[in-house]
């Protein structure tokens, strides 16, 4: 048996983020700098002002004019949207090394991708301000398997089958035959790494969103998005057609279970166009 934290620390040199992205942080916290502070220490990395512009220029945003500088584009849509961008892209290459022989990353990203897009549609549907700051905890919400899968991979593949077979919820089994779930681990990666405590204590508490406290609301609707991106990928025939989702949640956000499925469809007439913004597959392009 492993603690989340003793995984995490086992693979903290493969699972490190690039210094684009502690510079850019830096920028952020720091409440004297300017945009044009953060213009220029995106311009230290074009590989990631050029992914900038190209995200930024996409229909993600759906900007009438193009958006041709990297000044612009800070100025457009702000520091922290800035911030969230360079974390999701950064985070995309930081895996584009990554091989296993056992877990299917293109799925894995792909269920990650479509758990942002539900993020940022279930905080809007809900009214929620800032709806998009959501993308990224979305995005992030399953990131404890990469770590799961890189350390103790055949005990994470042993749970995933168990799981499917017994119908029992993952992160139980992965309890009792790890010594720790993916959102545990997911938290403790998302730590290490600096981010913001929102990011970490939504990641952490997406399965119990009544023990996130001050943060439930960013944890309830990770928990959401999860449910539906799971219920959709899932190829077990033994899943619930009623989506389990936490009562807690629904309370929180107020959102109507029954409008999920419209969502979801938005979601996935956007996917395969995000998917080419912030997948590794693309940042190895």
């Amino acid at each position: 048996m492993a603690s989340a934290q003793e995984l995490v620390q086992s693979c903290s040199n493969i699972f490190t983020l690039p210094e684009i992205y502690i510079r850019v942080r830096d920028v952020v916290d720091n409440h004297e700098s300017t945009m044009d502070d953060l213009a220029d220490a995106l311009k230290i990395d074009p590989a990631i002002s050029a992914r900038l512009l190209k995200i930024v220029n996409s229909p993600f945003y759906g900007f009438p004019k193009q958006i041709d500088t990297i000044t612009r584009a800070v100025n457009l849509i702000g520091m922290q949207a800035v911030s969230d961008l360079v974390t999701a892209t950064t985070v995309g290459r930081t895996f584009t090394g990554m091989t296993t022989d056992i877990m299917d990353l293109s799925a894995y990203w792909r269920k990650s991708v479509l758990s942002a897009l539900m993020a940022g549609r279930i905080a809007k549907a809900c009214n929620i301000e800032d709806s998009e700051r959501f993308f990224i905890e979305g995005l992030l919400r399953d990131i404890g398997h990469l770590v799961l899968y890189q350390t103790v991979p055949q005990r994470a593949q042993s749970a995933l089958i168990e799981s499917a077979n017994l119908n029992t919820p993952l992160a139980e089994v992965e309890q009792s035959s790890i010594g720790c779930d993916y959102a545990e681990v997911g938290a403790e990666l998302i730590r290490f790494w600096g981010m913001p405590v929102q990011i970490e204590q939504a990641i952490r508490h997406q399965l119990t969103p009544n023990l996130a406290g001050e943060y439930a609301l960013h944890a309830s609707i990770v928990h959401l998005a999860g449910v539906i991106a799971d219920h959709h990928e899932s190829t077990n025939p033994q899943a619930p057609h009623t989506l389990p989702f936490n009562p807690y949640a629904i309370q929180t956000t107020q959102f109507k279970d029954n409008t999920w499925l419209p969502l979801l469809k938005e979601a996935e007439a956007q996917l395969e166009e995000t998917l080419a913004l912030f997948s590794p597959m693309a940042m190895a392009a």
